[in-house]
């Protein structure tokens, strides 16, 4: 008989108690970190300071300080006094690291400057593709270079006269009555994805207009006089404009789901995008490869229903692993256990580094509804989200949410949010190379969270056939995420037709399959995130195999010298690892998963 482990929240404390129906020690041998002697936090300092940093960390340090500066003063997100100086920005800073003593440069200078290099580029591509995007928008948004004009101006202490802003903004809001009203009597309509963008756009340009506003009202006793009036017609002719071109355009309801749009980026945006990842494939052949991984779940899958009982259906065995959740409350308390198995299965073996700091320190808190609906399954960090229903929620919701955050599911992904995963990513993220952080890639981020639940399957971490179902949804639904996000986003695939897929294919619930692929299109995530996920995993996994299977290097010092290395993309990772000078005139043309996937 399972040991079953709930948790009771002691009112009126912050404290937390947990009872079993037997003897369990659901802290796998670690303290209540109140009992942690504080001496325990502290490291041996001398490896600290005997470490030898990249050459280059102050001049990466030097950009983003300066370029936070400049978006704080360029604040208005798009416009084209922002893409023209952030353009120019970058290609000065460009023409100033070409002049750099690369020769002079070891290793970890060497990878930073190809990593700044990248990025400058890649950045200067993302503004050519504003530039593009808001000329598509431009028949909507015929006001928004003006309207940002005013921010703008404002803050290069330009005198404000308020009788000619008055009169500005009353033509402002006599052109947006004018485009709506053609926008309803003229047959042909903007399409979705151009409108949900403008809708995006004309909510960053209010926030600015506000600011605007603000600054002088109250202060200026002539500006508020002539003003006044005007900025709460045009405020309100910019909200309602807004509404109507995500209401009449875009199809959005009141009381119902955003309707999934997304924004694909295209073939040439994807090469683009690929380049800065230094992977040397083509969205053809990535989708190959992610067929390869997607078949060696279907066959996985197989063995597992048989191991069950269910011949080879997989779907049954699916469906028998969502229906074992745990009670109403008892979430909080499953979650905790799990992640301290996670972190106990690594320290037996020995195959990383886990700092008792980094043990001690994470968090938990309860993720909303609203969110759940964009993430029906948990998410994590250094706090980690625990997606669980509610008392409120409908009965169909609630049982939805069970299914969706079962046992097996949640011990599958606990060690991807915590540790070894995301938490001890950012905690070394924020100590070791801090620097790097500027050139975070999903590859890096999700891939590694991704290869341990590779590296644990082979570990045999799963225990029964219902663990080995919960990694096998995950693992099978990020190979999935591959095939969909680069169908979407080079125009082949519907979100519709993904959300198929991933009910089809993945064995997904309808809900968690809107509520994925609307996370993926309708967020702010980047077009190559969802791939970053399992083709990050497969690049680790290539140079595990390269290194630690041929016995190059042993198993503790590649993950921790993965994680020291930081943020970058895997390609460079094996440079850092294996110590290599790139030369510069380095280019991207490692085959990780063969020649011909």
């Amino acid at each position: 008989m399972k040991t079953r482990v709930r948790l009771l929240f002691i009112v009126g404390t912050a404290s937390l108690m947990f009872a079993s129906l037997g003897a369990q020690d659901w802290r796998h041998g670690q303290p209540p970190q109140s009992e942690r002697s504080a001496g325990h936090y502290v490291p041996d300092l001398a490896p600290l300071t005997a470490a030898q940093s990249s050459e280059l960390r102050e001049l990466v340090d030097r950009y983003v300080a300066d370029l936070a500066a400049l978006r704080r003063f360029y604040s208005v997100p798009n416009s084209t006094l922002q893409i023209t100086r952030f353009k120019a920005f970058n290609e000065a800073w460009l023409v100033r690291l070409d002049a750099v003593d690369f020769e002079s440069l070891g290793v970890e200078g060497r990878i930073d400057w190809h990593l700044l290099r990248a990025h400058l580029r890649h950045d200067t591509g993302l503004l050519e593709r504003a530039a593009a995007r808001n000329a598509e928008m431009a028949g909507l948004l015929p006001f928004a270079d003006s309207l940002a004009r005013l921010q703008e101006s404002r803050r290069q202490f330009e005198p404000i006269k308020p009788s000619e802003t008055a009169a500005a903004l009353d033509q402002l809001t006599k052109e947006i009555a004018a485009l709506r009203k053609a926008l309803e009597s003229e047959g042909a309509k903007p399409g979705k994805i151009v409108a949900l963008r403008a809708a995006g756009q004309l909510e960053d340009l209010g926030k600015a207009f506000k600011d605007w506003f603000e600054y002088a009202n109250g202060y200026d006793p002539q500006f508020g006089w002539w003003n006044r009036e005007p900025y709460k017609d045009a405020t309100a002719a910019i909200e309602d404009y807004r509404k109507f071109l995500r209401e009449k355009i875009v199809g959005v309801k009141a009381g119902e789901d955003e309707p999934i749009v997304g924004d694909p980026i295209g073939a040439a945006g994807l090469a683009g995008d690929l380049e800065r990842e230094m992977i040397s494939y083509t969205p053809a052949e990535l989708i190959a490869i992610a067929e390869r991984e997607f078949s060696w779940c279907e066959a996985e899958w197989k063995k597992v229903a048989g191991e069950m009982g269910l011949g080879e259906d997989w779907m049954a065995a699916l469906e028998r692993t969502k229906q074992d959740f745990v009670a109403p409350g008892d979430q909080p308390a499953l979650i905790a256990e799990q992640a301290y198995e996670a972190i106990d299965f690594l320290l037996q073996r020995d195959l990383i580094t886990i700092p008792t700091h980094a043990i001690d320190t994470w968090r938990m808190a309860m993720m909303s509804p609203e969110r759940q609906k964009v993430a029906p399954f948990f998410l994590g960090g250094e706090q980690i989200l625990v997606s669980f229903p509610t008392d409120a929620m409908d009965q169909a919701d609630k049982l939805d949410s069970l299914r969706a955050n079962n046992r097996h599911f949640c011990r599958a992904v606990v060690h991807h949010e915590l540790i070894p995963g995301h938490h001890l990513q950012g905690w070394y993220n924020q100590r070791s190379n801090p620097h790097r952080r500027l050139f975070y890639t999903p590859f890096w981020g999700e891939g590694w969270a991704l290869w341990w639940e590779f590296r644990l399957w082979d570990l045999g971490f799963a225990q029964s056939p219902e663990n080995k179902a919960g990694m096998l949804f995950w693992r099978t639904h990020r190979a999935a995420r591959i095939i969909f996000s680069l169908n979407f986003h080079l125009g082949k695939w519907t979100p519709e037709q993904c959300i198929n897929f991933l009910v089809e294919r993945v064995g997904h619930d309808r809900h968690t399959a809107t509520g994925e692929v609307r996370r993926s299109f309708n967020g702010d995530y980047s077009p190559l995130y969802q791939v970053g996920y399992m083709m990050g995993a497969i690049q680790i996994r290539a140079l595990y195999d390269e290194l630690v299977r041929n016995g190059k290097m042993p198993e503790k010092e590649f993950h921790d010298r993965i994680l020291r290395g930081n943020t970058m993309p895997i390609e460079l990772v094996r440079a850092h690892l294996t110590n290599t000078k790139l030369p510069r005139d380095y280019q991207s043309s490692w085959k990780f998963a063969g020649e011909k996937p």
